[in-house]
């Protein structure tokens, strides 16, 4: 399905990161399957095999070059869609622990069935984000937390934030364009030091990862109702 390993090596190299034929071997299935499923699902507009590779994979992948994911360390994807970004960092860096998490179960299905496939050990978790993270063996236990998601700042925020435990860092991939600095009160109310905003390329095309430092705890009364965050974000 992908590109042959040799062309997908070159790009990861062009790109500051490394390929083994082992996760080589578990992309190419990943990919393989998000396809075929992707014609009974709605899981991704991409379909192509050196899209998926860049846009999918390599845009994924690269988070692990602005955010230290250590063997043992516990991460969480939320809203994580057909896997992206925490799936393809777990195939590249197999020490972490994961747990995807999405709202819509066919989804997690999909995951479920995958990992089994690639021989990956994931928590896939049906559940709305703003119901889990008010369960005390969620809330507050992860070191790293990871959205590639639309929603602005200060939502993904309200919806994350609460799942990371002191020390630890909240990830977003976002667009180029957004204005993170709305997001400042959002921040400061859910226990997060000031946003670092990293811009960087991936074959070419400008790419942006929003990382913020949990601080302190988060109040009881967060995260709110999934429609308040909507309709009045922090």
């Amino acid at each position: 399905m992908l590109p042959e390993y040799s062309f997908c090596k070159r790009i990861f190299e062009e790109n500051e990161l490394e390929l083994t034929k082992e996760v080589y071997e578990k992309l190419d299935i990943y990919a393989e399957f998000l396809v075929e499923t992707n014609k009974v699902m709605n899981l991704t507009a991409i379909t192509e095999p050196e899209e998926i590779l860049i846009k999918h994979f390599a845009d994924s992948i690269s988070i692990t070059r602005f955010v230290n994911f250590e063997d043992g360390m516990k991460a969480i994807d939320v809203g994580t869609g057909a896997g992206f970004p925490l799936l393809p960092v777990k195939i590249y860096r197999p020490g972490i622990k994961i747990t995807l998490l999405d709202g819509l179960n066919k989804r997690i299905k999909f995951l479920s069935e995958l990992c089994e496939k690639i021989s990956v050990d994931a928590e896939c978790i049906h559940e709305r984000a703003e119901l889990l993270a008010r369960k005390e063996e969620y809330r507050e236990k992860y070191d790293i937390a990871t959205a590639r998601a639309v929603s602005a700042m200060p939502v993904l925020c309200e919806y994350c934030m609460p799942f990371v435990k002191k020390g630890g860092v909240f990830c977003a991939m976002k667009g180029p364009s957004e204005d993170i600095g709305a997001a400042a009160n959002a921040v400061k109310i859910l226990g997060g030091s000031p946003a670092n905003d990293i811009q960087y390329t991936l074959n070419g095309e400008q790419r942006r990862i929003v990382t913020v430092k949990k601080i302190s705890s988060v109040s009881s009364k967060y995260p709110r109702a999934s429609g308040k965050i909507k309709s009045k974000p922090l």
